[in-house]
Order: C-alpha cells, then sequence, then structure tokens
C-alpha cells in the first residue's frame, strides 16, 4: 500500500501565448522553468517522487536540440533531448516527460526545470503552456 506524503504543482504559464515568448539560451546558459518544494517527513522510507512537466516550445530557425533538466536541490537527476523544427515544417510543440526520483531523505526538497539549446546558430522559444507538478509517495 502506498501513501501519499505531499503533492505540488505550479503552471507559470496556462496557455500559448507568443506575444510573451522568451528565447531558451544556447547551452551552457540554461533558462529556469518552473519550481516545486515537496517535503518528504522522517521515517517515511521508502519513498518515491513521480515528477510531470509540460513545456510549450515553438521552433524560430534551424532545427533545435533543447535539453531539458530536473535537478533535485540543484543536483541534476534527470534529462531528455528533444528536436524542435521550425518554418517550412511543424513549428509548435507541447513537450511532457516525467521523471521518478527514489528514496529520499526526510527534509524539504526543490526540484527545478529547466532548458537550454544545444545547436548553434538555431533558435527555439518557450511560447507556454508551463506546468511543473510533483507527487511524493511512501511505497511499502
Amino acid at each position: 500500500m502506498a501513501r501519499i506524503l505531499d503533492k505540488q504543482a505550479v503552471q507559470p504559464r496556462s496557455r500559448f501565448n507568443q506575444s510573451k515568448s522568451f528565447i531558451i539560451p544556447r547551452s551552457p546558459k540554461r533558462v529556469t522553468l518552473a519550481k516545486i518544494r515537496l517535503k518528504i517527513p522522517v521515517n517515511s522510507q521508502p519513498n518515491r517522487v513521480e515528477l510531470v512537466a509540460t513545456v510549450g516550445v515553438q521552433g524560430i530557425t534551424g532545427i533545435a536540440q533543447i535539453l531539458f533538466r530536473i535537478f533535485r536541490d540543484g543536483k541534476e537527476i534527470f534529462n531528455t533531448k528533444v528536436g524542435i523544427e521550425s518554418a517550412a515544417s511543424e513549428q509548435n510543440y507541447a513537450v511532457t516527460f516525467q521523471s521518478i526520483d527514489k528514496n529520499l531523505s526526510a527534509g524539504n526538497h526543490v526540484y527545478t526545470v529547466t532548458a537550454e539549446n544545444q545547436t548553434a546558430n538555431t533558435r527555439a522559444d518557450v511560447v507556454g503552456p508551463i506546468s511543473f507538478s510533483g507527487l511524493a509517495i511512501q511505497t511499502r
């Protein structure tokens, strides 16, 4: 049987909106998209945290390779890469990814989602929506 320890969710942007878009910077720079804080109580192991993020992205020039990362307390725990095409092809994407973090120590843990463009001479923008959620569960 599983027991919910904590749940947090943020939605910094609820819809696609080109007028509020921003450029995904070229690596090694990156942009923070969302943060959540989950509390793991004492004596709650084994446990896991299920994380889900969705980011709306638009290709502007070339085929950008966007690296999305999830950090726990400043340490990278997950990453995935997505190719974002631009003009004369698909341009708008809602990228969704999930990760599982296991056996956390008691205390508060901050999870952060970031994005960076790994391809020179390309451009991709975040156009929304952006959402990020985490569910901490004690497993038995």
